[in-house]
């Protein structure tokens, strides 16, 4: 797929996705919902990458829906496809936050400007949000009239608490980066011109030092146990991975590597396929 609203580009190992209308801040349509579903197809489909990186060219990291479309912007619902048999369109947002939910390698949001509306909620799944100084956020929707999406009624609350994500949400209103750190929804805040190097300084560290399947499993451990009602879960699948995971290659190369004081060079590939550690785990139809 050519694209023309999001860059993608890989270089040591990380896929950096920009998103690219700078003129309008880089507001999302649903061109941009495709591209980004389809630069996630690549990441997963490509060895060589290990990290994801997306952000924003221009000012503006994503400023919301576009609006161009005035008072019926919002009519149809979030996208234009429409599952059989059930009638609703199925929301962009959200259709962006499952695709990065579901992706096999870490994801880290540079959030460079303005992240309004599903230019904050696509951030939600990802892995670390860092900020520019220069960054503002805004659950806008209430403002709006209309209400959160991207997943975000499951995302916020886990990530800030209950408290804070209601706060935002009721009142809409935009606030900076400083109170985003304080609330703990980024990691870190950065002056503009070291966000990406921070970034990438993640991203690298990840990429030089750790089995690939290993962080695939352990990312979708750490998201789906999230909903898990007791310890007893987690101790089933941590006990169907370190079963699955000990007999392999890669743990022989990362305790061969330690006692050799050396890098490891971790030889399973997350295209060979992930072991079935959930076996119970089925990922919910739209209905």
């Amino acid at each position: 797929m050519e694209y023309t609203q999001i860059i993608y580009e890989v270089s040591e190992h990380i896929a950096t996705i920009t998103l690219n209308r700078p003129e309008q801040l880089n507001a999302f349509t649903g061109l941009m919902l495709r591209e980004l579903i389809d630069a996630f197809d690549q990441v997963d489909a490509d060895d060589d990458v290990r990290v994801v990186i997306v952000t924003g060219a221009g000012r503006g990291f994503c400023a919301g829906a576009d609006l161009s479309g005035g008072g019926e912007t919002f009519s149809k619902g979030g996208s234009d496809e429409i599952p059989e048999d059930v009638g609703i369109p199925r929301d962009g947002g959200g259709m962006v936050s499952l695709r990065i939910f579901e992706c096999t390698k870490p994801v880290i949001g540079a959030i460079n400007g303005a992240a309004v509306g599903v230019g904050v909620t696509m951030t939600l799944p990802m892995d670390f949000r860092l900020a520019s100084e220069h960054a503002k956020f805004g659950f806008v929707f209430a403002r709006r009239g209309i209400v959160p999406e991207g997943c975000s009624s499951y995302f916020l609350p886990r990530l800030v608490g209950i408290s804070q994500a209601t706060e935002w949400c009721y009142t809409g209103r935009v606030f900076p980066a400083s109170e985003a750190h304080s609330g703990g929804l980024v990691r870190s805040v950065h002056a503009a011109d070291d966000l990406l190097p921070a970034a990438r300084a993640i991203a690298k560290e990840i990429a030089e030092n750790t089995a690939p399947v290993s962080v695939a499993l352990t990312r979708q451990m750490l998201w789906r146990m999230l909903g898990a009602s007791h310890p007893m879960d987690a101790h089933r699948v941590d006990s169907r991975g370190i079963m699955s995971r000990g007999a392999s290659a890669d743990a022989r190369e990362g305790v061969v590597s330690f006692l050799e004081k050396r890098s490891p060079n971790f030889p399973v590939k997350v295209s060979d396929g992930l072991p079935n550690i959930f076996p119970s785990y089925e990922t919910p139809k739209f209905s």
